[in-house]
C-alpha cells in the first residue's frame, strides 16, 4: 500500500518544535584502574593468537600488533570491571569478533541486554542504542566510548514532533524505530526495528499508524501490510546513498552476482536487491544460501564481520561507512572501561516512558 503521508520538520512551524535531548557530557569516572603497558610482546602474541584467527581473513598480519595488545588489555580489563561489551554488526571486526560479549542487530542488543549479570554495560554501538540498554538496565552502569556516536534517523525527529503529530492525526497508533533518542520513545506507543516492523505495525489492529523516522523503512513496510503508513521524512545518510543503478552494474558485470539489502535503502535499491532483510536477517540469508559472490548493501563493515565467519564467500564491497559508528574504537573502549567514561543517564520521567514502548516491542517479540 502507498505511504499515506510523509512529514517533516517543515511541516511544523519552528516555534513549536524544540531541540531533542542532548547526548550527555563526558564527566570524570571514579574508581580509574592502572594503564597497561601497551606493547607488541611474545606474551601478547601468544594471548591474542586465537583472536586472530578469528579475523586473520579481514586483518592483514602487519595490521595485527598495533591491534593485539589494546584488545588484551581490554578484555582483561572488563574482566575486573564485571563489565559486559555489547557490539552492533557495524562495528569494525577487532570489535565485533576480538572483545565483544554480545554482537548483533539493534534488536538482539536490545533483547540480550536484559539478560545481562554484569556490573557495567559498554555499548559499542551509536548513542540511542546505549539510551536503549540503559532504559532496559536502569540499575546498571552503562557506557559508551564516545558519546558523539549518534544517527542521522535518530537526529531527524524529536520528542515535540511526534506530539506535533498527535495533535494532526488524533488517535492514530504511533510506531517509532528504535534508531531514535529517549526523548522520541517516550512519546510514543511502541518501538519497532527493522526485523519486527511489519510485526509491530499489525500487532496494533488499526487501520492506520504513523511510522517513524525513517522514510524508506516506512515504505517498505507500507508495501508488506494493508495498513495505512503515515511516515517522517528521515533517512539513514548510509544507506540512503545506495543507488539502484549501482546494483544493476554490479550485475551487468557478473550475473550470477547475489545482491542483499537492509531496508532503510531506497526503493529502487530493493527492487534490485535478491533479498531484503534486517542486519540479523541479511546475516542468516548468507549462512543458509552461501553464494560464491555477494554484494551487502548496508554499512560496508558489516561485510568484514560476515566474510571474517565465511572466508570462501566473495564479497564485492560498495562501501558506505557510518561515521558514527567509527567514533568507536578499541582506545576509546578501553579508555571508558579504565575511567568509567562516558556514562549515559536518561532523565527518569522520560526513562519510565520510554521503557514502556521498549518493553512492549520485546515483549511483543517474544
Amino acid at each position: 500500500m502507498p505511504i499515506a503521508g510523509l512529514f517533516g520538520p517543515e511541516d511544523f512551524a519552528p516555534s513549536q518544535r524544540r531541540p531533542a535531548a542532548s547526548a550527555p557530557t563526558a564527566r570524570p569516572g571514579t574508581g580509574a584502574l592502572p594503564r597497561p603497558a601497551l606493547e607488541w610482546t611474545p606474551e601478547v602474541e601468544r594471548t591474542t593468537a586465537p583472536l586472530y584467527e578469528r579475523v586473520k581473513h579481514v586483518i592483514p598480519p602487519i595490521e595485527w600488533p598495533l591491534m593485539a595488545p589494546t584488545i588484551k588489555a581490554i578484555n582483561e580489563v572488563k574482566v575486573a570491571r564485571n563489565a559486559v561489551i555489547l557490539a552492533h554488526n557495524y562495528q569494525a571486526p577487532e570489535i565485533f569478533h576480538c572483545v565483544a560479549d554480545i554482537g548483533g542487530d539493534s534488536l538482539q542488543l536490545a533483547i540480550e541486554a536484559t539478560k545481562v549479570n554484569a556490573d557495567i554495560i559498554v555499548q559499542c554501538g551509536v548513542h540511542f542504542m546505549a539510551e536503549t540498554s540503559k532504559l532496559l538496565n536502569p540499575d546498571k552502569t552503562v557506557l559508551i566510548p564516545d558519546s558523539r556516536a549518534g544517527c542521522s534517523l535518530a537526529a531527524s525527529i524529536t520528542g515535540a514532533d511526534v506530539r506535533l503529530l498527535r495533535e494532526r492525526f488524533p488517535g492514530v497508533p504511533v510506531v517509532a524505530y528504535v534508531n531514535t533518542s529517549a526523548d522520541v520513545k517516550a512519546e510514543v506507543d511502541i518501538c519497532c526495528t527493522s526485523s519486527n516492523a511489519v510485526a509491530v505495525v499489525e500487532s496494533l489492529r488499526a487501520p492506520t499508524v504513523i511510522f517513524l523516522p525513517d522514510q524508506y523503512l516506512a515504505k517498505y513496510v507500507a508495501s508488506k501490510t494493508d495498513v495505512k503508513i503515515i511516515a517522517w521524512k528521515g533517512a539513514c545518510e548510509v544507506h540512503e546513498r545506495f543507488t539502484g543503478e549501482e546494483l544493476r552494474a554490479y550485475r551487468e558485470a557478473d550475473p550470477s552476482v547475489q545482491i542483499i539489502a537492509h531496508p532503510e535503502c531506497p526503493p529502487d535499491v530493493l527492487a534490485e536487491a535478491d533479498f531484503t532483510g534486517s542486519t540479523a536477517h541479511m546475516i542468516k540469508w548468507v549462512r543458509e544460501k552461501r553464494p560464491k559472490r555477494l554484494v551487502m548493501i548496508t554499512e560496508c563493515s558489516m561485510a568484514d564481520n560476515v566474510r571474517a565467519e565465511l572466508p570462501e564467500i566473495e564479497m564485492l564491497r560498495p562501501c558506505n561507512l557510518c561515521p558514527h559508528m567509527k567514533r568507536i574504537t578499541l582506545s576509546n573502549i578501553l579508555e571508558s572501561l579504565l575511567t568509567l567514561r562516558e556514562e549515559v543517564t536518561i532523565d527518569p520521567a522520560i526513562a519510565e516512558r520510554a521503557q514502556r514502548s521498549v518493553e512492549r516491542m520485546i515483549n511483543l517479540k517474544n
